[in-house]
């Protein structure tokens, strides 16, 4: 055999065999790159991402995604701060508001027992009634700072969806019937139970059977499945996809002259979450559609 092909042969054996080191080595790198990215975004930790290979290219990708995980951290801290800023500013708001608002309220109680004209007793009402709204929204307020405050520890216990559902449905019965709206409800004999805060459970059926009572255009229809499922729908001509998906965001309000802080369902998907559940929203043919899921957990 001619030497020089030998000699070329063995020369592209060695190439290919270092080439497929390299490409070994830099696929070895890009996996380390993938799980520390991972646990980069995953964790808050001031780590950066460290690699085993020297390869330049490889160390210079390394460099460079280091350098987006510290302006995404600086962000996130900024966030963090913000966050934390305006919770506890809501919660500062709604103490300072709650004092003066039940002083409002005391004085209206004595000024309803004076000798008033048909003209004041009828600007009282309207006084009233405005007053009692800032006081709702005020200790809805209070009520969320408390619960993304982590403070408030839940207390679980078993309890049947059926009941608390069934007392909640109950506690709306004037709503509804104020807005000409008769509730199709089905509610299995069977109990469905679950180990949860009641509570917390009653408060997020409250929440979304008050959004239902603002936002239906005259119809309600509620249903529990033996799988823990709660599912809420009504009609709401006002609403579409794009509305929907904001709905569980705090402060968002459908109409913003609406009598609301936009927290009811915000304040219902912390708590769903808070509990081990899953809460979701959906809008088809002009109908809301909200269903709440209490999963039971594995033996």
């Amino acid at each position: 055999m001619n030497p020089w092909l030998i000699f070329l042969s063995a020369g592209l054996f060695f190439a290919v065999l270092i080439l497929s080191v390299k490409i070994l080595l830099m696929k070895k790198s890009a996996k380390e790159i993938e799980r520390s990215m991972k646990e980069k975004l995953e964790n808050d930790t001031n780590t950066l991402i460290s690699i085993s290979s020297s390869d330049k290219d490889m160390k210079a990708l390394a460099s460079s995604l280091n350098s987006e995980l510290r302006i995404l951290r600086e962000k996130r801290q900024k966030y963090v701060s913000g966050d934390a800023e305006l919770k506890k500013a809501i919660t500062n708001i709604s103490h300072d508001l709650r004092t003066p608002l039940t002083a409002i309220c005391g004085y209206l109680d004595l000024l309803e027992e004076e000798n008033l004209s048909e003209n004041g007793k009828r600007y009282l009402s309207v006084i009233g009634e405005r007053t009692e709204t800032m006081r709702l929204l005020t200790e809805e307020l209070f009520r969320y700072s408390v619960i993304t405050s982590k403070e408030e520890p839940l207390k679980p216990e078993e309890v049947s969806l059926n009941d608390v559902l069934e007392q909640s449905l109950a506690a709306f019965y004037g709503v509804f019937s104020a807005r000409g709206i008769t509730p199709e409800i089905r509610i299995p004999n069977c109990p469905v139970l679950r180990t949860l805060d009641k509570a917390a459970l009653r408060r997020i059926f409250d929440n979304i059977l008050s959004n239902a009572a603002k936002y239906s255009d005259g119809d309600l229809k509620v249903e529990l499945f033996q799988n823990g499922t709660v599912s809420f729908s009504n009609s709401a001509k006002r609403l579409d996809k794009i509305k929907t998906e904001r709905l569980f965001d705090r402060f968002y309000t459908v109409e913003t002259a609406s009598d609301s802080t936009g927290l009811g369902l915000s304040i219902a998907k912390l708590l769903t979450e808070k509990t081990g559940g899953t809460v979701s929203a959906d809008y088809r043919d002009g109908r809301l559609f909200v269903a709440v899921k209490f999963a039971a957990k594995p033996e």
